[in-house]
């Protein structure tokens, strides 16, 4: 038997290419049988990992996904102990999953600690028509509130301007700057879904981060890993999964008191927050019993809003700031346009279309950090024809993103961080159809705006008044996230934050 031990995420069978034969009559799941001899005519692809002591899913198909798409093609099957999933890869077979099929591929497949949590409630976990009407009341209420507006600039202006306060605080001592980076990404979130920011030693705004903090470690811990295989078995086990349930629900209790709160003194004709917006359509719809617009959903699709939107830009950020030190030409050719164009005037979104280069750098940096290698895993909705294959519903299906995010035939220098894989000939910013940082199709991110005016705000914010260096050489710096679960969070560090009017 073909067998890959990776006991900290998934038991890999195999890894196979489709199991059928490429006809629209086959099936992409066929099980095979269990001797290398009796499965004899499918091509097998194993690896001897029994000796490894940490791995993934997400580990094996970003570390190995060249030789995987160049050997099996854009469509190919890996078998997680009995059951299958499928991979595509490359631009052209995601583009044609994602977006000409996409209600075929647009579920959301079962991750247990992302559904112990949710119970399946919420925009981020759910499928079908609970999604749509969720994310489509999402993007209004967002944009209604002024994501991609003036008002929500002016709320990134104004914690931009705190966290350019609390990093002068340091003077020469040395900082780790994932914490101050968190609170300000966090007080955003706040400003919208409770309508105000917190102070940074507020109680519940601690209790919240440290909920947001606990959720991602345990997705990208072992113990999580094994959760995510037998949760049940997992569950009568100490560790650190526990504390993170208790203190995610003790967040989601504080979510749904501050929505009894505001429901006392509700306007229906002005809600200042998501919060109240949610309630005003809970109202509204009081009398559907169809409707997805109850208690489960609000509470659910604003901890989505913490969960997703705090941590990745967050990440984004500190990992935008290690390269920075990693590679000090490219922080002096940031503060030279920053120089040229802002000056020292507050920086607003409007300057990201004359500074190419800083936009090209931000880019870059998503791209080559490859936040989410496989993105949250799908599933197909119903019995789908794809590619001459046949994916029968309810299966899940990884859109391996980092094929399309290190392509030759997309990025000149794909191995390489290079800003001028987003600069043309004349140094002017180019726009990049492999850019799927934000993933693709029906479930891509959902506060991509948001996130486009924070990572851009803050990035310049910070560069304008400061130099980051670190505590080592620069060739010493390790720039690559580690790969855990299906996200890439940054490694830690500390480093040096100078003024720029002392240079």
């Amino acid at each position: 038997m073909y067998s890959i031990n990776l006991p900290l995420h998934f038991l890999l069978s195999w890894v196979s290419p489709p199991l059928i034969q490429r006809n629209s009559k086959a099936t992409i799941i066929s099980l095979p049988c269990h001797t290398s001899q009796d499965c004899q005519p499918c091509s097998i692809l194993t690896w001897d990992l029994r000796h490894h002591s940490t791995g993934s899913l997400t580990i094996i198909l970003w570390f190995f996904s060249p030789q995987l798409s160049k050997k099996y093609g854009s469509v190919f099957t890996v078998w997680l102990g009995s059951k299958p999933v499928v991979v595509i890869s490359g631009y052209q077979a995601i583009k044609d999953a994602f977006v000409t099929q996409g209600e075929e591929f647009s579920g959301r497949a079962n991750y247990p600690v992302i559904m112990t949590v949710s119970k399946g409630y919420g925009v981020l976990v759910s499928s079908g028509k609970r999604s749509k009407d969720l994310r489509r009341f999402s993007l209004m209420t967002l944009k209604t509130l002024g994501m991609g507006r003036r008002s929500i600039e002016e709320r990134v202006q104004e914690e931009a301007k705190m966290l350019v306060k609390a990093f002068s605080e340091y003077g020469d001592s040395v900082v780790n700057p994932k914490e101050l980076l968190c609170n300000c990404v966090g007080n955003v979130i706040c400003s919208i879904v409770f309508g105000h920011r917190f102070e940074n030693d507020d109680p519940m705004f601690q209790l919240i981060q440290k909920a947001v903090d606990a959720y991602f470690n345990v997705l990208s811990s072992p113990i999580g890993a094994m959760y995510n295989m037998f949760p049940r078995i997992v569950w009568c086990f100490p560790g650190n999964h526990h504390e993170m349930f208790a203190i995610v629900n003790k967040a989601k209790d504080y979510i749904q008191g501050q929505a009894e709160i505001r429901l006392k003194t509700l306007d229906t004709s002005e809600p200042q927050d998501f919060i109240e917006a949610f309630l005003v359509k809970m109202l509204e719809d009081k009398d559907d019993p169809n409707t997805e617009f109850n208690n489960d959903n609000m509470v659910m699709t604003a901890w989505s809003l913490f969960a997703a939107g705090t941590e990745t830009t967050s990440s984004t950020l500190r990992q935008s700031f290690l390269m920075m030190i990693k590679f000090p030409q490219i922080q002096a050719s940031v503060q030279k346009e920053i120089d040229e164009v802002i000056g020292s005037r507050v920086p607003t979104v409007d300057d990201r279309v004359t500074m190419p280069y800083t936009d090209a750098v931000i880019h870059e940096v998503q791209r080559y950090m490859d936040l989410s290698p496989t993105s949250v895993p799908h599933k197909v909705m119903r019995d789908t024809e794809f590619y001459n294959y046949h994916i029968p519903e309810g299966t899940m299906v990884l859109p391996l993103l980092s094929s399309v995010l290190a392509d030759p035939k997309l990025f000149k220098n794909p191995d390489e961080f290079d800003p001028e894989n987003f600069l043309d000939e004349n140094g002017v910013f180019k726009k990049n159809d492999g850019f799927f940082a934000f993933g693709v199709g029906k479930r891509a991110c959902p506060g991509e705006a948001l996130a486009r005016v924070e990572l851009f705000l803050f990035f310049t914010s910070l560069l304008q008044r400061f130099t980051f260096t670190g505590t080592k050489p620069p060739e010493e710096i390790n720039i690559e996230p580690p790969c855990s679960s299906f996200v890439r969070i940054p490694r830690s560090y500390d480093c040096y934050i100078k003024l720029r009017t002392e240079e």
